[in-house]
């Protein structure tokens, strides 16, 4: 029977009249007889039954509810006033999407451990003695930088540029060479030319500050040899090696030539141009070509060679090539050994002009920075980028080396690699030799010994350069630069912090 044809009588009320009676449950049929009439009567009315379970389960489940319901249910005077006000507006609440931190990169490959160094020299650094402070100081054998103050950036450099010189002088020479003058001349012509190689070591006493230079007095025998009887009646004096003007950088203080520390740079002189030749300090000329031409006159004179004290005497180009007379000097390395324990900027600068020529550059001082540059990184590998080179001395302040690169340099100093051992041999060392001799005093004594480094000074820089012998035994090179208005106690400054670096070893830190 489908449940619209079901009578309407069989369904149980759901609500009573007024009287207030409950309806009929399932309490009060059980009740009216015994299990049989009451499936009986269940059968009868299949309908009547489902409807009145569902409504005893509505009320055992809801009952609370409803209960809760009845307490907070407005009453009519607030549903009446609530249905003519505006409704009230709708909040929706967004669904919140939890938010997921994103996954942390990770290296491809962890790095190792970095070692902890404690040991600072930052106070021996920040001296104010030292002015605007440049310096790096490298593990020899690990290569690491351990201490680093602007180390990339170029600046003047003051004598330290010598041990640059030196190595590209011992890498375009070779340190067998010898630099030569030679005097030419044709039989029958009475005339002679003495043709400078850039030798400055050439000697017109042989009483001079190189020991075992080649003499003036040794050309004029040979001339005579050559000459005989012809008299002499002119004398060509040859400094065309490279141009004779270019002899003085107009960043160089005139007063390095008068007091005695620096010559006009010719392919042509004697003794360095000085006044004393026996003393390392001594008034230069403003003409070193004529002192020389002077000095060979006068041994040439001396060796009978006939008419020379009236022959006439030019400077010039030679005019003819047959060499009749010719010294030279010691061995580069030999002459490497002399320039840098005294630091003798003369010696330097006709090493980097004959170097040039010898490279096939002109020996002019504008060729300088390419040469560098060229040898420096071809030789030696260095990063020669950032170099600017006016001069073999380093007496310009435009000069530009970083001081990592000169640190750099050094352990190849250090460790005799390309022929350098001899720049390491010559370097003055700390207490006891050349322009150390008289440093590392007080509480710097105990790296008397220690240190094998260069010298150098300007007006506005004190620089040292070289390699430590650390106290822990570690091998360290660095180069430490004083740059500004800098006074002679720089020096004791940069004793100070070369000290403290000695005494700190590896466990130097960059702090």
């Amino acid at each position: 029977m489908s449940d619209q044809g079901e009578p309407r009588h069989d369904r149980p009320e759901a609500t009573t009249g007024g009287d207030g009676a409950g309806p009929r449950d399932a309490a009060t049929v059980t009740s009216a007889g015994s299990g049989s009439s009451v499936w009986r009567w269940v059968s009868s009315r299949p309908r009547g039954v489902l409807v009145a379970a569902g409504v005893l389960v509505f009320a055992l489940l809801g009952g609370g509810a409803v209960a809760a319901g009845a307490a907070t249910a407005p009453d009519a005077a607030t549903v009446r006033a609530a249905s003519t006000s505006p409704e009230p507006a709708v909040t929706i609440t967004p669904t919140v999407t939890p938010t997921v931190d994103p996954a942390r990169s990770v290296p491809g490959v962890i790095p190792g451990a970095t070692r902890l160094r404690t040991c600072s020299v930052a106070g021996a650094a920040s001296d104010a003695r030292l002015a605007q402070f440049e310096g790096s100081v490298v593990n020899a054998t690990t290569g690491e930088v351990l201490f680093d103050r602007n180390g990339s950036t170029p600046a003047r450099t003051g004598s330290v540029l010598k041990t640059l010189t030196s190595a590209v002088a011992l890498s375009v020479l070779g340190p067998d060479a010898r630099l030569t003058t030679r005097v030419t001349g044709d039989a029958g012509t009475g005339a002679v030319s003495l043709v400078g190689g850039g030798d400055a070591t050439l000697s017109a006493t042989g009483s001079s500050v190189y020991a075992g230079a080649p003499t003036v007095a040794d050309l004029a025998t040979q001339v005579k040899a050559s000459l005989g009887e012809q008299p002499l009646t002119q004398i060509t004096l040859d400094a065309t090696y490279w141009n004779p003007a270019d002899k003085w950088d107009p960043s160089w203080k005139r007063t390095e030539q008068t007091i005695g520390y620096h010559s006009e740079v010719t392919a042509l002189m004697v003794d360095g141009d000085r006044a004393n030749p026996a003393a390392q300090t001594s008034p230069r000329s403003t003409d070193p070509v004529a002192r020389a031409g002077d000095a060979f006159r006068s041994a040439l004179v001396t060796a009978g060679v006939v008419g020379a004290d009236s022959a006439t005497m030019t400077q010039g180009t030679a005019s003819s090539g047959t060499v009749i007379a010719q010294v030279t000097s010691q061995p580069v390395s030999r002459l490497v050994s002399q320039l840098l324990p005294t630091s003798d900027n003369t010696l330097a600068e006709m090493l980097a002009r004959v170097s040039s020529k010898a490279s096939g550059a002109d020996g002019s001082a504008a060729s300088l920075t390419a040469l560098y540059k060229s040898v420096l990184s071809s030789t030696y590998g260095l990063d020669t980028s950032s170099l600017t080179i006016i001069d073999g001395s380093g007496l310009s302040e435009n000069d530009a080396v970083p001081s990592t690169f000169v640190a750099r340099l050094m352990i190849q100093v250090l460790n005799r690699e390309h022929g350098l051992g001899v720049v390491y041999d010559a370097l003055p060392v700390s207490g006891k030799t050349g322009t150390l001799a008289s440093r590392f005093t007080g509480s710097n004594a105990v790296a008397r010994g220690a240190v094998h480094a260069k010298t150098g000074w300007i007006d506005t820089a004190y620089t040292l350069a070289g390699t430590v012998d650390a106290a822990d035994g570690t091998k360290l090179t660095f180069a430490f630069y004083a740059i500004g208005s800098v006074q002679d106690n720089a020096r004791a400054a940069l004793d100070t912090l070369t000290t403290a670096v000695y005494s700190c070893g590896d466990n130097l830190a960059n702090s």
